[in-house]
């Protein structure tokens, strides 16, 4: 299993001394954290993607990819999420993939649908047509790295004739594609169809909605003929705040979490905390919590934690890369190796899926229509 972290570039006013970091300031910041997480051992590192305050990620994450791909030499670098209903396919297609060369093939991305409803508008598009829009974008896509000449129209954007994206992927395997999704069933589906991961972000919810989605995404992963339902790809989000005693970390985070621009408000850290993946704790708690996520997600591919968001400064922020990479991955290494099944499926690199390549072995849609999602 990958384990790694996400930002998601809020810039959040320190609730404990007021302060609020510069853009500049955040900016680097993520880039610290991507070196910090590779540094202590992590696999993966996440961006978001905005176009609005109070966000500083990148509106084309491929930037910071290339950035970070130049400073680090093994994290596998992912987006947390690219927005595929308000970016265009083509500029998907031919960003990502030259970022995949300059990083030798360390990239993926997770789409999505954001979470920012004025975006649709800025770029041309209507809310209401969201699913829509990621359905038909992504049929591009997945065309645009797999095929040359593409003659294609659609609803959502000008048709294409005889197009080629440039540069081709990297050994001619596209970047691997995560769907992500907390609450779409549609886009459960289309991860399905298509062989592709599904990333539920499941900050926010419960382990029953959790597994319900997941359980979806495995059955109809399998009615389309990619394999079994515990062959199919999975990923997790979550949020994580560790101090050595519980009561410390508690009495530290409070104040973040009450004022957090995406929870704050809402319900009290410990009924937030009792129904849903946050864990503020000690290491040893994270440990047992994040196994016990295996109980509805089945055995998973992708563990991700939200580190850096709610005004954290950037030196607490550290200091929690660095527990997980001591205290907490290396036991939640050994315990998934110790309970997975033979045949678990690992996460998918750029090396795996050339090998599955020129095996003759890639995922293909095993029926229906790429529309059906």
């Amino acid at each position: 299993m990958q384990f790694g972290v996400f930002s998601i570039g809020d810039i959040t006013p320190d609730p404990t001394t007021g302060r609020v970091p510069t853009e500049h300031e955040r900016i680097t910041s993520m880039v610290a954290i991507a070196k910090k997480a590779e540094e202590v051992g992590l696999d993966v590192f996440a961006m978001g993607q905005h176009h609005n305050p109070p966000f500083v990620a990148p509106a084309n994450p491929p930037i910071l990819m290339a950035h970070l791909a130049a400073q680090t030499s093994r994290i596998q670098l992912s987006t947390a999420t690219t927005l595929i209903t308000t970016t265009d396919p083509v500029r998907i297609a031919e960003d990502y993939a030259y970022a995949q060369h300059l990083a030798e093939g360390r990239i993926d991305l997770t789409l999505g649908r954001g979470n920012t409803g004025p975006v649709y508008p800025w770029f041309g598009k209507d809310i209401r047509a969201g699913i829509p829009l990621a359905v038909e974008n992504y049929a591009l896509l997945h065309r645009l790295w797999r095929e040359t000449d593409v003659d294609w129209s659609g609803r959502f954007r000008t048709p294409l004739q005889g197009f080629t994206s440039t540069p081709r992927p990297l050994d001619e395997v596209p970047p691997f594609v995560w769907h992500g999704s907390i609450r779409s069933p549609e886009i459960a589906e289309q991860a399905a169809y298509y062989g592709d991961g599904f990333f539920h972000n499941n900050i926010f919810w419960n382990k029953e909605h959790t597994g319900r989605m997941i359980e979806l995404y495995r059955g109809r992963y399998a009615h389309y003929g990619h394999g079994t339902e515990e062959q199919a790809i999975v990923g997790l989000g979550g949020q994580v705040f560790m101090r050595h005693n519980s009561q410390d970390a508690v009495r530290e985070f409070r104040p973040y979490f009450d004022r957090a621009p995406v929870y704050g408000g809402g319900p009290s850290l410990e009924d937030f905390s009792a129904q849903t993946p946050l864990t503020v704790g000690t290491p040893e708690q994270v440990i047992e919590r994040t196994l016990s996520f295996r109980e509805y997600a089945g055995d998973y591919q992708r563990q991700l934690f939200l580190i850096d968001h709610a005004g954290l400064p950037l030196k607490t922020v550290l200091e929690q890369i660095d527990m997980l990479g001591e205290k907490v991955v290396p036991v939640l290494r050994r315990e998934v190796a110790a309970r997975a099944p033979v045949g678990t499926p690992e996460a998918p690199t750029h090396e795996s899926l050339t090998r599955r390549r020129r095996g003759g072995l890639d995922p293909v849609p095993g029926g229906g229509r790429a529309d059906a999602a």
